[in-house]
């Protein structure tokens, strides 16, 4: 993969009504994730949307996860909120994450409670007010949960009763977070049934396959009959990191190629990340 600079990978933040640092993204503007295969920048605007994103170990699952979070913490309009079943990948972003959870089951129960009980207060605002969602003037800052592998906090770690627990605040923050400003970024490997059940899976607006061993395994993660259709992440070399297949609503599968952000870039932005949160 190569290599880019931030500045090559997030477009300039529109004018708005809310003010900002000068050079803040926002999340409602697109988020770039990489080129397509006629070499087109790829976008995705995740404000009142999700991603679901899976794929084998080392196949680029965590590199897009983490294009995505850069751009959320150079959002001074949005909170983040970041789950890390495997600790390394998320952790350079602690200084700009409003909660950081590490493997720690009781912690992320606690955080996945607390953002369950203010996605309920926001819908108490929308029915008192008759909106059908909160914008940037509602006085509610935005929130993107990222949960980096499911399968740690939902198979793995901790008894059944908080494994379901998990699964179940999971689903509610997917299913009812989007018009309350809440985003749930979730990636996983070794995708199976027990891990993305069928249930969960549909419900995110987004879904980005990379490569898996078997074409169930794309399906869990893509929607089912999407292999039969050629389209299938089993299909894509182990050889070429990084390439995986972005499914939007309504859409079909989409071949892309991500951007890669070095350690050293990471570094840099998450500087920048706290400057523009402090000025803000």
């Amino acid at each position: 993969m190569s290599s880019f600079t931030p500045k090559q990978v997030f477009p300039r933040r529109k004018p708005g009504d809310t003010p900002a640092p000068r050079g803040a993204l926002s999340i409602y503007d697109p988020i770039y994730l990489g080129l397509d295969t006629r070499g087109q920048p790829v976008h995705v605007t995740l404000m009142y949307r999700n991603i679901l994103l899976g794929g084998e170990p080392g196949s680029g699952k965590s590199v897009a996860l983490g294009n995505i979070v850069s751009h959320a913490a150079l959002s001074t309009d949005v909170d983040l909120v970041l789950i890390d079943g495997k600790l390394v990948e998320l952790l350079p972003y602690a200084p700009v994450a409003k909660e950081f959870v590490a493997n720690d089951m009781h912690k992320a129960l606690r955080v996945l409670r607390s953002l369950q009980a203010e996605m309920d207060r926001r819908y108490l605002h929308l029915a008192q007010t008759g909106r059908k969602k909160v914008t940037n003037k509602d006085g509610f800052r935005a929130t993107l949960l990222a949960i980096d592998e499911l399968a740690f906090f939902t198979v793995t770690v901790g008894t059944k009763e908080q494994q379901d627990e998990f699964k179940t605040l999971v689903r509610d923050l997917v299913a009812r977070g989007r018009a309350a400003g809440i985003i749930v970024v979730a990636a996983t490997q070794r995708p199976s049934a027990d891990i993305v059940p069928t249930s969960l899976r549909d419900l995110f607006s987004y879904r980005l396959a990379f490569r898996c061993t078997t074409e169930s395994s794309s399906d869990i993660i893509l929607g089912t009959g999407w292999a039969k259709e050629g389209y299938s992440a089993k299909d894509i070399s182990p050889d070429t990191i990084g390439i995986g297949l972005l499914l939007a609503e309504g859409g079909i599968p989409r071949r892309i190629k991500t951007a890669f952000l070095t350690d050293l870039h990471v570094t840099k932005l998450v500087r920048r990340a706290v400057h523009l949160r402090r000025a803000a």
